[in-house]
Formats: structure tokens, C-alpha cells, sequence
């Protein structure tokens, strides 16, 4: 009962806290899947990292939303469709900004691709969660 009890005031104190840890496990698991799909793409596929990273992100984004939507934002804001649409167009700014790091280290910087990736990913995070928070899901 205690613990039950604890649980609550820490959600209650904390609830953007508690959010943003919940995010960073949905985040971490579409991150992983985003990974997973580039580096198959660039070293197993041999593609260039600019198409590698587009397919990653379409199944990235639709893992973080179904996970996020489960675990971390009420869903409901906007009608379905346009959650998602909104979802997509957040995660496309993202999409840009993580080419644009990617092309800063890859290409100025000689960074390995995998490594580069990790650290965009990392980047973009932020951005992710503040769009969603504020503008796409309900507060």
C-alpha cells in the first residue's frame, strides 16, 4: 500500500519527469529500431546513409508513436488521422535535422556512419519529445 501510495506523489510531483524516463524508453526502443534498419541498409544493403536513414525513420516513427501513444502521451488531442499526420510531421523536422548532423559528421568530420547516427539520434531526441509534448498529444 505504501509503495502504492509513493508511486503517486512521485507522479504527482514529477509527471514531466516521469514522462520524459517513459519517452526514453519508447524513444530508446524506436532509437534501436532506427539503428537496427540503418546500419542494414548502409552495410548489409550498401546504400548510401541518406536513403538508409529515410526507411529507418518511416518504421522508427511508427514504433514510437504505437509506444508512445501505449506508455507516454493520452492520444486524443486530434482525431486519429491527424495525431498521426502531426506525428510524421514532427518527426520529419526531426528526419532533417538528424541528415543534417549526419552530413556534418559523415562527410565534415569523417566520422564513421554508425557512430554519427547514434549521436544525431541523440540530438534530435529533444526535439522529439518537446513537439510531441506540446503540440502534438495532450499535456
Amino acid at each position: 500500500m505504501s509503495r502504492s501510495i509513493g508511486k503517486q506523489k512521485v507522479h504527482r510531483q514529477y509527471p514531466l519527469l516521469l514522462k520524459i524516463m517513459r519517452y526514453a524508453f519508447a524513444g530508446g526502443i524506436a532509437a534501436v529500431t532506427d539503428w537496427l534498419i540503418f546500419g542494414f541498409g548502409i552495410f548489409y544493403l550498401q546504400l548510401h546513409y541518406f536513403p538508409s536513414a529515410c526507411l529507418a525513420f518511416i518504421v522508427a516513427t511508427a514504433v514510437n508513436y504505437v509506444l508512445s501513444v501505449r506508455y507516454v502521451f493520452r492520444s486524443g488531442r486530434h482525431p486519429r488521422r491527424r495525431e498521426i499526420l502531426m506525428v510524421y510531421m514532427v518527426s520529419i523536422v526531426g528526419l532533417v535535422l538528424n541528415l543534417g548532423i549526419l552530413t556534418m559528421l559523415i562527410e565534415l568530420a569523417s566520422m564513421n556512419a554508425m557512430i554519427a547516427k547514434i549521436l544525431a539520434t541523440g540530438v534530435v531526441f529533444s526535439w522529439n519529445f518537446t513537439a510531441r509534448h506540446l503540440w502534438v498529444f495532450n499535456r
